[in-house]
């Protein structure tokens, strides 16, 4: 980026947070769900899957429900995110509908820095939301045995993922023509760990759902996080979820920057 481009980027994005800062219910709304999830699966069914011992993917020694909140928050981290997105979407769609978008193309600044300063806007919000529910986790057992290596590994992965769904987000932001279908993309998004090994080790699921559970790309995701918050091997999982998490963020950046060319033509 040039000088100029990161000048407007950093005016635009400061835009943005303050928009955050005055109405932190986004971000509150945002952690509310996920925390909810957690809750219910740790405490109402936690239980029946914690059944037989330790969890495989939990942290060493330990069992019951204690491993299970273990296993289940690197999901619950990705459907944070999934839930955080839908509000980046939104602001961005505000700015289009009320014609804050036009008004600034008719302004001096770099054509690119209003997306930029959305994406980077995104980003504060889901890493406060994370730590929000990671901190849920801590006072209802979580413990993890990684060092610091480890868990900025996981900050990376987390950081990785966010910004290719942000930049997913980016889509329909600009092209929705109403708020019930710029928030309706994330959907998907949000229940798709549950075909995954998010919450349940995908042995024993049927055959055709396991097939898919095991190649979609949420399941070496979170088997990666789940590994390096418990100090264990990734393994292959690692370079798929890396090789995933970038060629999602490739693509979804090369259809935003289409979809923003053909939104200023």
């Amino acid at each position: 980026m040039s000088t100029h481009v990161i000048h407007d980027t950093t005016i635009l994005t400061k835009r943005s947070l303050r928009h955050i800062l005055r109405s932190p219910d986004t971000i509150l709304t945002t952690a509310i769900t996920p925390i909810a999830m957690l809750l219910l699966f740790v405490y109402v069914l936690g239980g029946a899957i914690a059944t037989g011992g330790t969890i495989p993917g939990a942290t060493p020694g330990r069992s019951g429900r204690r491993a299970y909140v273990d296993y289940l928050l690197p999901g619950i981290l990705l459907v944070t995110v999934a839930s955080g997105i839908a509000y980046t979407a939104f602001r961005l769609f505000t700015d289009v509908s009320t014609g804050i978008f036009e008004r600034f193309q008719s302004m001096p600044i770099a054509r690119s820095a209003m997306l930029w300063g959305h994406v980077l806007t995104s980003i504060v919000a889901n890493l406060i939301s994370l730590v929000l529910v990671t901190g849920v986790a801590l006072l209802i057992g979580f413990r993890s045995s990684a060092g610091l290596l480890n868990w900025l590994a996981v900050a990376g992965l987390l950081i990785l993922f966010t910004l290719a769904l942000t930049w997913l987000a980016v889509i329909p932001g600009l092209t929705a023509t109403s708020v019930d279908g710029v928030s309706g993309f994330s959907y998907p998004l949000i229940f798709l760990p549950f075909i995954s090994s998010a919450f349940v080790p995908t042995d024993g699921m049927p055959a055709p759902v396991r097939w898919f559970a095991d190649h979609q790309p949420l399941t070496p995701i979170v088997n990666a996080l789940r590994h390096l918050m418990a100090e264990q091997p990734v393994g292959n999982d690692g370079w798929v979820a890396l090789t995933w998490c970038v060629g999602l963020l490739v693509v979804a950046y090369a259809a935003a920057m289409a979809t923003y060319r053909r939104k200023l033509a």
